[in-house]
């Protein structure tokens, strides 16, 4: 009697792992996306935007000193930056970069319709700034090619007022 109660636990134990392994394989799989986001106090802000799948992310460091706002997308073919972004934010926001303005940024996925000719990235920077109390969607234009191509500017899609200017 005890060796058939035995037998039945190890049946079921099978039984169980064999019906897990099948789920797990059936199941719909999700990739893990990452963005990434850092800032030095208040002297500049890095941060990751997805640009096509399969390719590698861009990365857009704002100075906030400046207010240029930099980026740049290595080609995961080549190991080396072929596409290169730039914008005055100081300008967009209409702040004198002397006064120190408040910038915050952080990145998202936009998925924006071509326009023309031009293809956008997966992905689109969010730019805040205090003293104007703004918010600016930046995207970039992204195709995917082994040349190095010459530095475009990043496009506002749109703004909005999250607080008053001061």
């Amino acid at each position: 009697m005890k060796k058939q109660y035995g037998e039945r636990r190890f049946l079921w134990l099978t039984v169980g792992v064999i019906c897990g392994l099948c789920m797990s394989y059936f199941w719909p799989h999700e990739p893990a996306m990452a963005v990434a986001t850092d800032r030095d106090g208040d002297r500049f802000a890095i941060t990751t935007v997805p640009t096509r799948s399969g390719n590698a992310e861009g990365v857009f460091v704002l100075d906030f000193l400046t207010g240029r706002l930099q980026g740049a997308v290595i080609n995961s073919r080549t190991g080396k930056f072929t596409h290169a972004y730039f914008r005055n934010l100081a300008a967009d926001f209409n702040v004198d970069p002397t006064a120190k303005p408040h910038y915050v940024i952080v990145s998202g996925e936009v998925n924006l319709p071509a326009q023309g000719r031009a293809q956008f990235a997966e992905g689109g920077l969010y730019v805040a700034e205090m003293s104007s109390g703004m918010v600016i969607c930046y995207a970039f234009s992204f195709v995917f090619n082994n040349a190095p191509s010459a530095p475009q500017q990043l496009l506002p899609m749109d703004r909005f007022q999250f607080r008053q200017a001061q």
